[in-house]
């Protein structure tokens, strides 16, 4: 083993895959990139960390909810681009050419071009680390949609592209929720 220097620690845990978060207020919608999140349970609950930074954090602080929209691998530069820019003086829907599509319990909109789009309300909002605990209260997938591997964000600027896909749900069928 060859010591790693601790700044880099979190590359070896960098969650995925990278998806688009969406906000909207009154005068609004925005889209950003977010590649630190996790899934806190079953129910689903997910949660992610943003801050004061980013264009989204008012929407979401003030509105409390949001949609998370997972792109696939083919719209991957489309999304580093998205989180290279601004909100604040940037229409991304326009700038990127991605379809808004309304969602049915929020105000945030679905993206067209992704896999699957996960609508969400905050139902905790940890200050002190900037951590946004929500529950998704529905969830949408593009079953026609070619491309369905995603990308995970490596942390230096790299990325890795889902591949084989294997197979232990025997092993795990004890440990899997009801209807997965």
């Amino acid at each position: 083993m060859e010591e790693l220097p601790l700044a880099k620690a979190f590359m070896l845990l960098e969650p995925g895959p990278v998806v688009l978060l969406t906000t909207a207020t009154a005068k609004k919608k925005n889209v950003m990139t977010l590649s630190w999140h996790m899934v806190v349970d079953f129910t689903p609950r997910i949660a992610f960390v943003t801050g004061s930074w980013n264009h989204s954090y008012k929407a979401l602080v003030r509105e409390r909810e949001c949609v998370i929209a997972v792109p696939g691998v083919d719209l991957a530069r489309k999304v580093v681009a998205i989180g290279a820019c601004s909100g604040t003086d940037t229409d991304k829907f326009k700038k990127f050419r991605l379809t808004p599509l309304r969602a049915k319990a929020v105000k945030a909109p679905l993206v067209a071009e992704c896999l699957a789009n996960i609508e969400c309300r905050v139902v905790d909002h940890i200050r002190k680390h900037d951590i946004f605990v929500l529950d998704a209260v529905r969830a949408w997938i593009d079953p026609k949609r070619r491309e369905r591997r995603m990308f995970h964000a490596v942390g230096d600027g790299t990325f890795i592209a889902d591949g084989r896909k294997f197979s232990h749900r025997e092993l795990m069928r004890a440990k899997l929720p009801p209807g997965v």
